[in-house]
């Protein structure tokens, strides 16, 4: 197969800044598409090329799979990347690309197909002897099952969907009341958010830890994995904070979590990049959850801690070359944390906090990574995901990456809108964090939103109006005197509310 000229990125925002970035690194083209409030976001301005491809809502945007193959016709792409969210776990568009001859940057729709539904999942994992949380294979039928089953593996127990993830369609069912409404709310979510309203239940095991592990093949039959990342710093099922490695496993369980990723991914004959991604209870038995058959959120981490880059290797593997890797030489290199810094307000359940992005000043310094798919100005909507930036660093043990994280944290500016550097602040300044000592219920069991530290995220907004007033008073058209007294009284102001100058 020829090497790839020209990739079209099916995605916005940080991701498709991420993409790019590689694939300047390795002298290819990219064309970018956009919505109409996506008009002069950062991944826009960055390509080589953009094309216009409908309004805001995803549903007439970036979810539309033939506006994306005709952007790609139109301008002569030969690869698709689809990032993560959006259309990058759908098998159909994975077929769509095959069709009119585009490579598909991902593993091959038979692949998505077996793993991006759980059910079936779970099926194959079972007859390949990985073991998943007891529960029902197939979806429910009835509600009289989910009560049949919910009474065999006892309570507390999981619903969720069958098709797609994020925490949409999941609900955990403490008692037989609850049971009924809990799975038509389930079914209901699912419906609304994949398409798909099945799902399946199984036991809720109490006090886990989210483990996965990164994992890549290539077309000769190879598969390695990259080591593990734990995820349990988690909202609303959806993940906040990321390390690599996880801080608990010992080499022996590492190694038998990295023979059973190597084993689901040969199951289902998997190519391209990977997650497999387990659970392990309080006794450190493990039990697989599932395969997200795209680049995941958090691969920074890995990158960091293996000094691979992911994206070039997806690339790499979409040539159908093979890849270089050998298993036994790849180490990890001292320690990775990632906090997603969201438009959301950890004070207020981390409802979304909409609104123009006034400033944003990101932290720098050794061991600093920001990823980021804004630019100051720019409107934070409704319409996408609130991820503004990850947040990375790098140390050489845990201990100095959480410092780093905590000093880096403490510089980052945001104005316009609240975020969620408040809370990685609590979590990096938490014992249950620094220690080790915590699992996926550590926002129910130890964030308090009263003990938030909010008067940097407050003073950031005061900021921004002295900003505001300042420029204002400079361009008013007084006499030169009064307008050096105002930028030099708003100039100390502004120094004495970030506490960095008498």
């Amino acid at each position: 197969m020829p090497d790839i000229r020209k990739v079209l990125i099916a995605n916005r925002g940080e991701i498709a800044v991420r993409i790019i970035r590689s694939c300047r690194d390795l002298n290819i083209a990219t064309v970018v598409v956009y919505s109409e409030p996506d008009e002069t976001a950062p991944h826009v301005i960055l390509a080589d090329e953009s094309v216009f491809i409908g309004n805001a809502p995803s549903s007439e945007s970036y979810l539309v799979m033939e506006k994306i193959i005709e952007a790609a016709r139109e301008t002569g792409a030969d690869a698709v990347h689809p990032g993560y969210g959006f259309l990058s776990e759908n098998a159909a568009f994975a077929r769509l690309c095959q069709q009119n001859n585009l490579i598909f940057i991902g593993p091959s729709s038979d692949s998505i197909d077996i793993m991006g539904d759980k059910t079936r999942a779970r099926q194959t994992m079972d007859n390949a002897g990985v073991a998943s949380p007891p529960g029902t294979v197939d979806a429910l039928e009835s509600v009289e099952e989910a009560e049949k089953v919910a009474g065999e593996i006892g309570y507390p127990v999981l619903i969720k969907a069958a098709a797609g993830g994020g925490g949409k369609g999941m609900r955990i069912v403490h008692e037989k009341g609850d049971l009924k409404n809990s799975v038509t709310a389930a079914q209901s979510e699912a419906k609304n958010a994949f398409g798909d309203g099945r799902v399946y239940i199984e036991k809720y095991l109490e006090s886990p830890r989210h483990v996965e592990f990164q994992i890549i093949g290539d077309h000769e039959g190879k598969i390695f994995h990259l080591f593990d990342r734990e995820c349990s710093i988690q909202r609303r099922h959806q993940k906040v904070i990321e390390e690599a490695p996880c801080s608990f496993l010992t080499p022996k369980l590492r190694a038998d979590m990295a023979n059973a990723a190597i084993t689901v991914a040969k199951t289902c004959n998997y190519t391209n990049a990977g997650t497999v991604e387990f659970l392990v209870d309080k006794h450190n038995n493990f039990y697989f959850l599932e395969v997200n058959t795209r680049l995941q959120v958090e691969h920074p981490v890995t990158e960091l801690v293996t000094g691979l880059d992911l994206v070039a290797l997806q690339i790499q593997v979409a040539e159908q070359k093979p890849l270089d890797i050998v298993q036994e030489d790849l180490q990890i290199n001292g320690h990775a944390i990632e906090c997603r810094i969201s438009a959301e307000d950890p004070a207020e359940n981390f409802l979304p906090s909409t609104g123009k992005l006034n400033t944003h000043i990101i932290p720098s310094g050794p061991g600093i990574r920001v990823d980021s798919g804004v630019r100051e100005g720019q409107e934070i909507s409704i319409h996408y995901d609130p991820l503004i930036s990850k947040l990375i660093t790098h140390g050489k043990d845990r201990k100095q990456a959480i410092q780093r994280m905590d000093r880096a944290l403490q510089e980052y500016e945001i104005a316009g809108v609240k975020t969620t550097i408040p809370f990685c602040r609590y979590v990096m300044n938490h014992s249950a964090f620094t220690d080790s000592k915590y699992d996926t219920h550590f926002v129910g069991d130890h964030f308090a939103p009263s003990q938030l530290d909010l008067s940097e995220d407050d003073a950031e907004h005061e900021i921004a109006a002295i900003g505001a007033a300042l420029v204002m008073a400079v361009s008013d058209g007084s006499d030169g005197s009064h307008e050096q007294t105002t930028v030099a009284v708003n100039e100390s102001e502004w120094w004495s509310k970030r506490g960095k100058r008498n």
